[in-house]
């Protein structure tokens, strides 16, 4: 084994290819042939989409465990350990396994260099064929139809939305951005979209390619009864549904599509009505809305684009703080921090910007030139990090206050690592 602790093997990866993104199929393709992993011996769910994709992956691998299924599930990226990209019944896997996998990856490219992402994608598909899961729910890295889990043909593939984030990778709007998620659809399968918005490119895509799609709002929806709510789609109607322990109206939307993309797939993956409530209030997923309660409330959130950031505004506001609502915000410089700033300024009373570290890293001086563009009247102070602004927050917050922290998993993890 060329290395013998994860930190190495991750360390070598960041700096085995001569580019961090190099989006394509045709190495992991080569490499999974090798494994004799082209078709993996388990039915795979793909979730792609710009925003919603955890809890997509969330509430469809809850339900299909609470279905009785043994399942792993594949996110990116991590939080704190590199370990929370691939679960098997809920339970990351550990450094050996992973370290393990790496080497028969290794091994298997010959003398084809791999991106530290296509290294991780193929270790999911190595690690779940050998923990033999019978289902596998896989998150869509960047984009969708040349991103290395698209590699492998799924049984049915979910795009929970499509907006503008990765323009230098996807394009510089929705519809370009949409041919690109829209690549994760097979023709002949089930594919399930959750945006009440389509750009006409992932329509004309999926029916270019004969796919099954499924739209939210034309062949399923939702609706909210006295508390409780009602789904109805092509596999039937569900009634007197518990509300999606995920936090935040837009859960229902991502529960109701993988409620039509699971049913989607009833013919080989039977799921009682039973499984689907259970799944719904057993879902969990970290850092989005993530509450920590006490004096002062602590909010973390992950949104680092403009749709996730109305999305957090819009959670905050039916979630009222009896004082002052404190943002720690940290950004990489490729991100809009102005359209996120607009969305989130009638949310924060006082704006804490934190620097962030990285080949995409932007200090919190040109942070704050940034916001103050987009927001003229914002209250904010600058420090050197992260951390530096999380405690000066909280310094200040009294009870009754809340401190939302959000911006990129850098900046959550920068904060949620030393509680």
């Amino acid at each position: 084994m060329r290395f013998k602790t994860l930190e190495e093997w991750l360390a070598w990866q960041e700096q085995l290819h001569p580019n961090p993104i190099d989006l394509g199929l045709e190495r992991a393709r080569r490499v999974l042939e090798t494994l004799g992993l082209a078709r993996p011996p388990y039915r795979m769910l793909t979730v792609g989409g710009t925003n919603g994709k955890g809890s997509s992956v969330a509430f469809a691998e809850a339900m299909l465990r609470a279905g009785g299924y043994r399942v792993g599930a594949y996110t990116s990226p991590h939080i704190l350990r590199y370990n929370e990209r691939i679960r098997v019944e809920g339970v990351d896997v550990s450094d050996v396994e992973l370290c393990e996998s790496f080497d028969r990856i290794d091994q298997a490219r010959g003398e084809m260099s791999l991106t530290y992402f296509e290294f991780g994608t193929l270790a999911a598909f190595d690690i779940l064929a050998r923990r033999g899961v019978e289902v596998a729910v896989l998150e869509v890295g960047l984009g969708g139809r040349l991103d290395a889990v698209n590699a492998v043909d799924p049984d049915a593939a979910l795009v929970a939305s499509v907006g503008l984030d990765h323009q230098d990778w996807l394009g510089p709007d929705r519809e370009s951005i949409g041919y690109e998620k829209a690549g994760i659809y097979r023709g002949g399968r089930p594919a399930i979209y959750g945006d009440r918005e389509p750009p006409a490119s992932l329509l004309q895509h999926a029916g270019s390619i004969g796919a099954r799609l499924q739209r939210i709002g034309r062949d399923f929806d939702w609706r909210e009864e006295g508390g409780r709510w009602t789904w109805r789609g092509r596999g039937g109607v569900l009634h007197d549904l518990p509300a999606p322990a995920l936090p935040g109206r837009i859960q229902y939307d991502n529960a109701s599509t993988v409620i039509a993309a699971l049913r989607s797939l009833d013919a080989v993956l039977p799921l009682t009505e039973q499984a689907i409530r259970d799944g719904l209030v057993q879902a969990a997923v970290p850092a989005r809305f993530q509450r920590v309660s006490g004096e002062v409330e602590c909010i973390f959130d992950v949104a680092h684009n403009p749709d996730a950031a109305r999305v957090l505004a819009a959670n905050l506001a039916a979630m009222p703080a009896a004082g002052h609502t404190y943002g720690v915000m940290g950004m990489f410089r490729d991100k809009a921090a102005e359209e996120v700033a607009l969305a989130l300024a009638p949310r924060l009373d006082r704006w804490y910007l934190g620097g962030t570290e990285g080949a995409r890293g932007q200090s919190a001086a040109d942070l704050g030139k940034r916001v103050h563009a987009a927001v003229p009247q914002a209250n904010a102070v600058e420090y050197a990090s992260v951390p530096d602004a999380y405690a000066a927050a909280r310094r200040d917050a009294r009870s009754g206050d809340r401190v939302v922290v959000f911006g990129s998993f850098q900046t959550v993890a920068a904060v949620l690592k030393d509680l």
